[in-house]
This record gives structure tokens, C-alpha cells and sequence, in this order.
């Protein structure tokens, strides 16, 4: 089982991918409530009514061989005094995909993202915010590690090229004094936004001070160090999600300047070829 461990409170919480999707198991996050009793704490939660309902729509929606008229038969007497609901009982009943039991090491019950989320409201709003900071601060991790992997590639594909052209033994990088005047922020494009927090030029400027590599159509970042480049992937996530909190370009450009600064001083007193093989070796899945 690929697996990575979520740590939400001092609480452990595994989170496998089975085909794409993501499984967070819940007998983790019911030791919050009740670290001795978590088949209770779920079976508790899967009595009722509306946790009936969540599951049942999860599933019409997600799975075409979902069992209807079982669901409707657990809808029916859900909320009952008497009604009680396991796991297993769930998935052998209406051949549910979104809850798994699982036996072994990392044994347990485990529920797709989205369920898992619901079970988490229903423990706590508190924990909930919690787990999905924790989530999302992993997916985060899984996009600087993809797009580093992605730009190391890059780089390294272009070696050949450079090594039989020469053409990167000579190239200037202008030098403006971007942060004097900040005009030039009400037009420049989101790249450049970047180029400047990082190289301290934007693309035209590199262009028109290395005219012979431009017209070999090579560009800024072709003549990056591997730290940069890492860097500079670091940036574009980062502006993405400012742009959609509509920070305006003036204060994005001022922490990025910021950021480039101190990531590009960490980055360059290590081995980054040696930190890119620990990465991978402790690759999450």
C-alpha cells in the first residue's frame, strides 16, 4: 500500500492512493475522540440519518454498481434506537467503493477524501480545519516536488544541446533597479512579475541584452542555475494561489523578491543534486 502519514494534533492519520484516489483512514482520526474505541466512534457516526444520506449520494454519484435498494432499506431505519451499522456491513450491503476495511499492518477503516472530510466535521469543526490544513500543506509538498522534478528534467535534457553549441559561454543580465519605481508592475505579465522577483530582468530585457541566444530561441531560464529553476517553481505555486486571494501585483512582487532571496540562499549552500536523490528515495508514494 503507497501510503504517506498525515500528523494532525500529535495524531498519526494514514492516507494511501488506490487508482488516483485518495483514502484517509478513519480509524486514525477517530482516536481524537477515543483512542481505545474507534470502531464505536465510526460505527456511531454511520448510524445516522444524515450519514446515511452523505454516503448514499457519494456513492450514486461516484459508483454505478452501487445497490439502491439496500441503501434505501439502511435510510429507512437509520436513526432508530436499535439501528446500528458497520463498515463491512456497509460495503457488503450496497457494494460500497467510498468506505475500504482493510486487514494487515495498516489495517483499518479507511474512506475517500470526500468522506473523510464529513467524518471529520462530525468529530470536531476544530479538527476538521485541522486535518485539511495538514492535506493541503501535503498536496503543496507533491506540486514543488512534481514541478521540481519536471524543471531538473528540463535542465538536464538541454545539457547535450549546450555542450555541442557553446552558446551559453557568454550572456548579460541586465541590471535595473526594479524597486526604485513600480510603474512597470500595472503592465507586466504574471512571468515577469517572477522573472524580476528572481533575475532581477524580464524576459525583453534578457532578449535585448543577449540578442544572439534569442535568436537561438533560448530564453532566461535556459541559462538558470538548477536552484533557480527550483526556486523559481516554488514562485509560480505561490502566485497562483496569491492571485486567487486577488493580492495585488505590487505586494506579490515584494514577497517574492523576498522569498527568491532567502530560498536561493538556503538552496545554494547545499548539495542539490544530493537533495534531489533524498527526495526521491523518501518519494510520498
Amino acid at each position: 500500500m503507497n501510503k504517506v502519514k498525515l500528523n494532525v494534533n500529535e495524531i498519526e492519520i494514514v492516507l494511501y492512493k488506490q487508482n488516483e484516489e485518495e483514502y484517509i483512514s478513519l480509524t486514525d482520526m477517530a482516536k481524537y475522540r477515543d483512542s481505545e474505541r474507534t470502531n464505536y466512534i465510526i460505527q456511531n457516526w454511520m448510524r445516522t440519518r444524515s450519514t446515511i444520506e452523505f454516503l448514499g449520494l457519494w456513492e450514486h454519484l461516484n459508483n454505478p454498481t452501487f445497490k439502491g435498494i439496500e441503501f434505501d432499506a439502511f435510510r429507512i431505519e437509520s436513526g432508530s434506537n436499535s439501528f446500528t451499522l458497520t463498515p463491512k456491513k456497509w460495503i457488503e450491503s450496497t457494494s460500497a467503493i467510498g468506505i475500504v476495511s482493510k486487514s494487515g499492518r495498516y489495517g483499518g477503516t479507511y474512506a475517500h477524501k470526500d468522506i473523510a472530510f464529513e467524518f471529520a466535521s462530525w468529530l470536531s469543526p476544530t479538527f476538521k480545519l485541522y486535518l485539511i490544513t495538514e492535506y493541503q500543506r501535503l498536496k503543496e509538498i507533491e506540486t514543488n516536488e512534481y514541478n521540481l522534478e519536471w524543471n531538473v528534467k528540463r535542465i538536464l535534457s538541454k545539457t547535450n544541446y549546450l555542450i555541442h553549441t557553446d552558446a551559453i559561454k557568454n550572456y548579460i543580465l541586465p541590471n535595473k533597479n526594479y524597486e526604485a519605481g513600480t510603474e512597470w508592475l500595472t503592465y507586466a505579465e504574471e512571468a515577469d512579475l517572477l522573472n524580476v522577483a528572481l533575475f532581477n530582468c524580464t524576459a525583453k530585457d534578457w532578449r535585448e541584452a543577449n540578442p544572439e541566444l534569442a535568436k537561438k530561441s533560448m530564453n532566461i531560464s535556459d541559462i538558470a542555475s538548477i536552484n533557480e529553476l527550483a526556486v523559481l517553481s516554488n514562485l509560480e505555486t505561490l502566485n497562483s494561489e496569491m492571485i486567487k486571494d486577488e493580492v495585488n501585483k505590487k505586494d506579490r512582487f515584494l514577497k517574492f523578491r523576498e522569498i527568491a532571496k532567502y530560498q536561493l540562499s538556503i538552496l545554494n549552500e547545499k548539495d542539490f543534486f544530493e537533495n534531489i536523490e533524498k527526495t526521491k528515495r523518501e518519494s510520498l508514494y
